[in-house]
């Protein structure tokens, strides 16, 4: 369970750097695809949990849920884990949220 609320500025900011530094190379905040899809909305289509769950274990996530299956099969790309810790991981989705206000 993940608790949100108003969105935390200073936390978004700092997993702007974050998703920078880890996640840019395969995803954009737009609705473009790089090597993985463009994450412009994912906050309204994905709960917190499993955008928090995706990014910290993408291997079970596209093993064992159905949508972590379908994006891989449309994709074609493992998710790779890059490290992330649980406080980055929530930075991140402070920034995707924010990206999708």
């Amino acid at each position: 369970s993940v608790e949100i609320g108003t969105i935390d500025n200073a936390m978004a900011d700092k997993g702007k750097g974050v998703f920078t530094a880890k996640c840019s190379a395969c995803h954009q905040i737009t609705d473009q695809k790089v090597v993985g899809p463009g994450l412009k909305g994912v906050t309204k289509r994905r709960t917190p949990e499993w955008i928090m769950n995706q990014i910290t274990n993408p291997v079970e996530m596209e093993q064992k849920d159905p949508v972590g299956k379908a994006l891989l099969a449309k994709y074609l790309t493992q998710m790779s884990f890059q490290n992330v810790s649980d406080d980055e991981t929530r930075q991140i989705l402070e920034y995707l949220r924010k990206n999708d206000q």
